[in-house]
């Protein structure tokens, strides 16, 4: 007897072939049966009707932080609302494990690391998470049994080199035994199940201390004896970002990436390709990798978003815009001086002139402060200003935007929130996106979903791109949209029997209205441990979400039942070959 039977759905079985309309059945989690509408004669405990409604595999988003807040939210909200069944934590060097288990100030020093460079509430990670591990393994399997969505991890190199060098990870070089020592952590955890490694050299990764974080002073020998013992292990994969990531890579970025990957023989992905018409030589330069990756026996493959991500800013908390360089030191001082920084015109001068210069780099997309909408506003003075644009109301009182802003900002005491508009909105910058799309190692992804949680909301990505090519732009048909958010990330990473529908796969499965489809407006609600806010998306369109056959989800209400897998490297992922 099958436990259900969707009946009359339109089938996109993520391999992107025609939609086809089938009678899908579920039997012990996996998908039993795939059949003509009305041909299916096995017995089923439920049914449903699903005429008119899409079926197909759950999305699977290469690139979120989870690592903490699964503790506290099981369903990985508002990811799995937007039909996202799979998550690939670890990213960036960053993982909660291992811990020394002699020196507890080291879930101290990662959560302060955390809240600052991934934007974590120190709150909620103070609160929501139990800090009781010391080992990838013991971490893992405090997750096994409590989760509603299917999650793997890689191992971050920062919590690698803190357990070995203590203190001196941040600084410093490791001794040949502590390599060793720090090889042998890695051979534990992904022996536990890690997929992998991540690792981070970019400029913008600083830790609770404002240091650069351990892994940004690992060397590349570090780096490739790291990578060749990724090598060793079934399943396995790279994550790597540099400083060039964010804009163009420098040649030295660009013969480590490829020399990590054909070190380990493994694929290794990157966060994140930003595209742009305006900066045409972007999307050419950072797929070098790629091309000369293939030709070293490696394989390097650039995430890309292919939506706007909603994102906002503040001058009175950390954001994009203390990376604009110069821009940090006066955003980090304490308000009343702040403030009368803000307020010098020689001051704003040189933060307009280092936020526009090459330097910058993507942060330039910042500078352009008429553009930005003023949200939540906190004082009498800026009654009404809500929504907004601030160009309009430099030009209302005779200042230049950026003076507008500040003046504005100050009358909260700095508490505004500022929505920069995008500057890549444009068509031949939706044009050059399909283009790059076509490109056999660029996938979509980099939600950064758990992190950065009340400056953006990436999660909704899934939805909001379907919606955009089934009513929208119509950049892409239905079919090659579901591939590219299901079987690519299922292939890149070696996931064993999902991406798919099909017999035999497990039946991770998203069922969707076509005409409905999309993401809500990203809001501002305040319910992590703590109280503290995040930024959310509402799913609509999703009627309904099955992790391994259980109904996660269903009008985007969580059922409670917590069906997932920890996805273990080896056990649940095949090697991918680079060749």
């Amino acid at each position: 007897m099958l436990d259900h039977l969707i009946k009359g759905a339109t089938l996109v079985d993520g391999t992107g072939g025609p939609a086809r309309p089938a009678d899908v059945g579920i039997r012990g989690g996996r998908v039993a049966v795939i059949a003509g509408p009305g041909t299916v004669t096995e017995a089923a405990v439920t049914s449903e009707d699903a005429t008119g409604l899409v079926l197909a595999p759950g999305f699977v988003d290469p690139h979120t932080h989870y690592d903490a807040q699964l503790f506290w939210d099981p369903y990985a909200t508002p990811s799995m609302n937007h039909g996202v069944t799979t998550v690939a934590g670890g990213n960036c060097g960053f993982t909660l494990a291992p811990l020394h288990p002699d020196r507890p100030e080291d879930a101290n020093y990662t959560r302060r690391m955390m809240s600052k460079v991934e934007g974590m509430s120190l709150k909620a990670l103070e609160n929501g998470v139990s800090w009781g591990w010391s080992t990838f393994g013991d971490y893992l399997s405090r997750l096994d049994g409590r989760i509603a969505v299917n999650a793997g991890f890689m191992v971050g190199h920062c919590a690698l080199r803190r357990h070995v060098m203590g203190p001196d990870a941040v600084g410093g070089q490791p001794t040949p035994a502590q390599l060793d020592a720090m090889l042998g952590l890695l051979h534990d955890a992904m022996d536990a199940g890690a997929w992998g490694l991540s690792t981070t050299q970019s400029s913008t990764h600083s830790d609770g201390d404002g240091q650069p974080v351990a892994s940004r002073h690992a060397l590349p020998a570090e780096l490739l004896a790291l990578s060749r013992a990724v090598g060793e292990h079934e399943g396995t994969q790279l994550e790597a970002i540099v400083a060039g990531c964010l804009d163009q890579f420098a040649d030295d970025e660009i013969d480590l990436l490829v020399e990590m990957s054909a070190a380990a023989g493994r694929p290794l992905n990157w966060n994140v390709l930003t595209i742009d018409a305006a900066v045409p030589e972007r999307v050419p330069r950072q797929l070098i990798p790629s091309d000369r990756a293939r030709k070293a026996g490696g394989r390097i493959v650039a995430l890309t978003m292919p939506i706007l991500t909603p994102m906002n800013m503040s001058l009175g908390t950390f954001c994009a815009l203390n990376l604009i360089p110069g821009w940090g030191r006066i955003l980090a001082l304490p308000v009343p001086e702040r403030i009368a920084a803000l307020r010098d015109a020689d001051v704003r001068a040189d933060m307009l002139r280092r936020a526009d210069s090459k330097e910058a780099g993507i942060f330039r997309r910042l500078a352009d402060f008429g553009r930005y909408v003023i949200g939540d506003t906190y004082s009498r003075a800026n009654e009404g200003l809500s929504g907004r644009v601030v160009g309009d109301i430099a030009a209302e009182r005779g200042l230049d935007p950026f003076h507008c802003l500040v003046e504005i900002c100050a009358n909260d005491r700095l508490r505004t929130v500022l929505w920069p508009m995008p500057t890549d909105n444009d068509p031949a910058t939706w044009a050059l996106r399909r283009e790059t799309w076509e490109h056999e190692d660029v996938l979509l992804g980099g939600s950064d979903a758990g992190a950065h949680l009340d400056r953006m909301c990436g999660a909704p990505y899934t939805t909001r791109f379907l919606g955009d090519c089934l009513r929208g732009r119509k950049l892409v048909p239905l079919e090659r949209a579901v591939k590219m958010l299901t079987d690519d990330p299922a292939r890149l990473f070696g996931l064993r029997e999902r991406g798919r529908v099909r017999e035999g796969f497990h039946a991770d499965l998203v069922l969707f209205d076509p005409e409905r489809i999309e993401a809500g407006p990203a809001t501002l609600v305040h319910d992590l441990p703590g109280d503290s806010p995040r930024l959310d998306s509402k799913a609509i369109g999703i009627v309904s979400v099955r992790v391994n056959g259980v109904e996660t989800l269903r009008h985007d209400r969580v059922t409670g039942a917590v069906p997932g897998t920890v996805l273990r490297s080896g056990r649940d992922t095949r090697t991918v070959s680079t060749k």
